[in-house]
């Protein structure tokens, strides 16, 4: 399972990307739960914790609670939606078109074509934005002014796929080979600790607890040092982990 931290930038980030501004108590769980990232009882907790801290809101509508993300919550995402691994974003964008959730149109697509000063030729350059952000940025160059309209048609028919095999070209494909390295190291570590008594194994405990420990104060501090100049993103921060990161 995973950190706190994440499970609520996952559920700010689900509840950012819908055009109703809402979902249901049911369809967030319905991701999170089926995807193994966490139990009920953690799931329950990071609901009432968003809610305490202000990152989103509930309503009761019949029998169903209604969750809606506030102000503050599009700031914390502004803020941590990189901390969210991709291959999770493309997960949730799947799922909420698998469940037919409309989503909210924050993206800008464009592309425009210019003459290349040095050649007869054209470059296009293909633009996807989100919250200011460029997310992809493609440069070509082609023989004539022609193909470059064309180009620049084709964009706004064929970015998101454009972008989509990108995702899992790149991205998702170089997190697979980290999961599988790790899944490598994971069994050569059982092999090692099959050898070892009772009392080794034990201290191989305490050893693995102490690192996972010393990690997770490291990540503290790299957000700290990378956000000290911003006391918003630091009060942020610190409500979503229940630490205090202005170290």
């Amino acid at each position: 399972m995973y950190s706190s931290f994440l499970y609520k930038l996952i559920i700010l980030y689900m509840l950012d990307r819908v055009n109703e501004y809402a979902l249901t108590n049911e369809q967030i769980n319905g991701f999170i739960m089926d995807k193994g990232y966490t139990d009920f009882i953690n799931m329950y907790d990071t609901l009432a914790d968003l809610i305490d801290k202000g990152f989103m809101s509930k309503s009761v509508v019949g029998n169903n609670n209604h969750y809606r993300i506030t102000s503050y919550g599009e700031e914390a995402i502004s803020y941590f939606e990189n901390r969210i691994p991709n291959s999770i974003k493309q997960d949730i964008l799947d799922y909420f078109k698998q469940e037919k959730i409309t989503l909210k149109n924050r993206s800008e697509i464009y592309a425009d074509y210019y003459p290349n000063s040095t050649h007869q030729e054209y470059i296009v350059e293909c633009v996807i934005k989100e919250r200011k952000e460029t997310l992809v940025n493609i440069k070509l160059t082609v023989p004539d002014e022609t193909i470059a309209k064309k180009a620049c048609k084709k964009w706004s028919e064929k970015s998101s796929e454009v972008y989509s095999n990108l995702i899992k070209s790149l991205w998702v494909a170089a997190s697979d080979e980290d999961a599988d390295s790790k899944e490598e190291d994971l069994r050569s570590t059982k092999k090692s600790d099959e050898k070892a008594n009772d009392s080794s194994n034990e201290k191989a405990i305490e050893q693995a607890e102490e690192k996972t420990e010393f990690i997770d104060r490291a990540n503290i501090i790299d957000i700290s040092e990378e956000l000290r100049s911003n006391p918003a993103a630091l009060k942020i921060a610190s409500d979503i982990a229940n630490t205090n990161y202005d170290l």
